[in-house]
C-alpha cells in the first residue's frame, strides 16, 4: 500500500479496504525502517497523526462527506509553523521553539483531513541545493545514499522518493521545490506568486518565497495544489481571485494544439549528457501527443543568476535580523554583565550556519549606502527585464520548457565547498521566481550514464497552472506507457532500501 498513489490511497480508504490509521501506522513503520538512512525527518508527531487519522475515520463512517485526501499521509517541510510542533527551519538558532498558530497551509491542510506525519529536514532557512546545509546533518537521496537529495526541501523529496509519505509540503524560493523533485524522481510544483499563503511561512526572501505540493503523480501533485491554494487576507501578496482548475487539467492531459516552447537561453551547452537525451525525448512524446514544439529566446534569462543572489540574500539579510535572542529560539552568553548586542552577537555567532552567515553579509553589503543603486537596484531591473521576457515568450507558446537541473543528483560533499557550483544548480528554475510565474519538474526518466533520475521542467504565466499540469499529465502518461511502471520502480532497491 505504501508504494501506490495517493489517488489509490483514497480510493482504498474509501471502499472500506484500509483505515486511515492502518495507513498512517503503515508509513510510521515505514519511516522507522528507513529513516535512519534517509534522514528526511527532523519530528515526528506521531500520536497527533495518529489522533487525526483516528478522526478522520470516525468522519467516514458517519457517512459524513470527505476531502478526495482525507486520511492520506503527508509530510511537512520544516519551514512552515505548525501549532506546538517543533520548526526549526534547519537551524541550531530555532532549536525548541514551538509556534503557538498553525500556517495557513497547514490550516488548509488539517481542513482537508490530511493527516501530517510530522516536519522534513532543509537547508537552513531554505538556503541550499542539496539539504547539506541543515544543522541537523544532511538527508540522502533515497536512489544512492551517497547522494544528495536536491534542496532545499530535499527531506520532502526523499520522503516522497524512500516511500515514507505519499505527499509532502515544500517551498520554493529559487528551485527548492522543483530541482529536488528532479533528482529524487518525484513531482513537484511551485505555483504562481500568490497563489498559496505565505502565513506563516518562516521567511527567507519574501518577494520569491512560495510554498507548493510535491507527490509521486502528476495528479497526486494537482490534489494536493487544489487543497492548499487559494486567497488568504492574512498574506498581503495572496492574489484574490478562484484557484486554477489544476485537477482538471491533469485529469485531462490533452495537449493537442498547445504550442509549448523550448528556451533557448535554457537549452544550451552545460547539461549532462543523460539530462540532455532525457530532454529531448520528452519533446518528441510531446509532440507525438499532438503539441506543437518551437522555440523561444528570453535573452535576460543569462542574468537571472546573479540577479538572484543580490536581491535574495538582500532580503533575508532583512528578515532574518528577528533572530536576535530576544524573545524566543537560542540565546547565548546570557550571562550577568553581558549586553543585549554581546548576547546577539554571541547567539547569531552559534545558531546560524557558514551558509546564512555568507548571504546575511552578501545582502547587508548589496543594501549598504553608497551600494544599494549599483547591486540591489540594478538587480530589481534585471527582474523586470526577465518579467517582460516570459511575457514575451507566453504571445508564442502556452508554456515554457527545459530541463529543470543541469546534472543528475551529486555525492554529499562534493560541492559543498565550492558555493558557485552549488548556486549554478538552479540557473534553470531561478527565472520562474524572479518572474512569480507557475513552475513544475517531473520526472523524465534516468540518465544513461550514472541511473539516476533526470527532470522535465514546465513553466507556466501567471495564474494559469493548469497548463503545467496539462503538459505533465501529458507526458507522464506518455513516459509511463513508454516504461511500463513508474520511474521509482527503476530505483536500485531504493538505495538498499527495500
Amino acid at each position: 500500500m505504501i508504494r501506490s498513489s495517493a489517488v489509490e490511497m483514497a480510493s482504498a480508504l474509501a471502499k472500506g479496504e484500509i483505515t486511515s490509521v492502518a495507513l498512517t501506522q503503515l508509513h510510521f513503520d515505514r519511516i522507522a525502517s528507513v529513516d535512519t538512512d534517509v534522514h528526511a525527518f527532523l519530528h515526528l508527531d506521531t500520536d497527533g497523526a495518529l489522533a487525526q487519522a483516528a478522526a478522520v475515520d470516525a468522519k467516514r463512517a458517519k457517512g459524513e462527506k470527505l476531502s478526495p485526501l482525507a486520511g492520506i499521509p503527508l509530510a511537512l517541510k520544516d519551514v512552515l509553523v505548525q501549532k506546538g510542533i517543533p520548526t526549526t527551519c534547519g537551524s541550531k538558532i530555532l532549536e525548541g521553539w514551538r509556534p503557538p498558530y498553525d500556517s495557513t497551509v497547514v490550516t488548509n491542510l488539517k481542513n482537508n483531513d490530511i493527516i501530517i506525519l510530522g516536519k522534513t529536514n532543509m537547508d537552513e532557512f531554505a538556503m541550499g541545493s542539496s539539504t547539506e546545509n541543515s544543522a541537523y546533518g544532511p538527508t540522502h537521496n533515497p536512489w544512492d545514499l551517497s547522494r544528495i537529495p536536491g534542496g532545499s526541501g530535499g527531506g520532502s523529496a526523499a520522503a516522497l522518493a524512500a516511500f515514507e509519505a505519499p505527499l509532502a509540503i515544500g517551498t520554493d524560493t529559487g528551485g527548492s521545490i522543483r530541482q529536488p523533485a528532479a533528482v529524487t524522481g518525484t513531482v513537484g510544483v511551485k505555483p504562481t506568486y500568490g497563489g498559496v499563503s505565505r502565513y506563516g511561512l518562516v521567511a527567507f526572501s519574501s518577494s520569491l518565497d512560495q510554498a507548493g505540493p510535491c507527490a509521486r503523480t502528476v495528479l497526486d501533485t494537482a490534489l494536493l495544489h487544489e487543497a492548499i491554494a487559494g486567497h488568504d487576507p492574512r498574506d498581503s501578496t495572496s492574489i484574490n481571485a478562484p484557484v486554477p482548475n489544476v485537477v482538471a487539467a491533469a485529469k485531462s492531459g490533452d495537449v493537442k494544439g498547445m504550442k509549448i516552447g523550448v528556451v533557448k537561453e535554457l537549452n544550451g551547452d552545460g547539461y549532462q549528457p543523460g539530462v540532455r537525451a532525457r530532454f529531448d525525448e520528452s519533446l518528441e512524446l510531446l509532440a507525438k501527443a499532438g503539441a506543437e514544439i518551437v522555440e523561444v529566446s528570453c535573452p535576460n534569462f543569462e542574468y537571472a543568476l546573479a540577479a538572484y543572489y543580490l536581491i535574495a540574500p538582500s532580503e533575508c539579510s532583512s528578515n532574518l535580523a528577528r533572530f536576535d535572542a530576544m524573545r524566543y529560539g537560542l540565546r547565548v552568553g546570557d550571562v550577568d554583565g553581558a549586553s543585549a548586542e554581546e548576547v546577539m552577537n554571541l547567539t547569531r555567532e552559534v545558531g546560524f550556519g557558514r551558509e546564512v552567515k555568507r548571504r546575511i553579509i552578501l545582502g547587508t553589503y548589496a543594501l549598504s549606502s553608497g551600494y544599494y543603486d549599483a547591486y540591489y537596484g540594478s538587480a530589481q531591473k534585471v527582474r523586470t527585464l526577465i518579467t517582460q521576457d516570459f511575457t514575451s515568450a507566453f504571445t508564442k507558446a502556452d508554456v515554457l520548457v527545459s530541463p529543470t537541473c543541469p546534472t543528475t543528483a551529486f555525492k554529499i560533499g562534493e560541492k559543498s565547498n565550492d558555493p558557485l557550483a552549488m548556486y549554478l544548480n538552479d540557473i534553470a528554475t531561478i527565472p520562474v521566481n524572479m518572474a512569480g510565474i507557475g513552475g513544475m519538474s517531473l520526472p523524465s526518466g534516468v540518465a544513461d550514464e550514472d541511473g539516476l533520475p533526470v527532470g522535465f521542467q514546465i513553466m507556466s504565466p501567471v495564474m494559469k497552472d493548469e497548463r503545467m499540469y496539462l503538459v505533465g499529465a501529458a507526458l507522464e502518461a506518455a513516459l509511463l506507457s513508454k516504461w511500463g511502471a513508474p520511474i521509482l520502480s527503476k530505483a536500485p532497491s531504493l538505495g538498499g532500501l527495500a
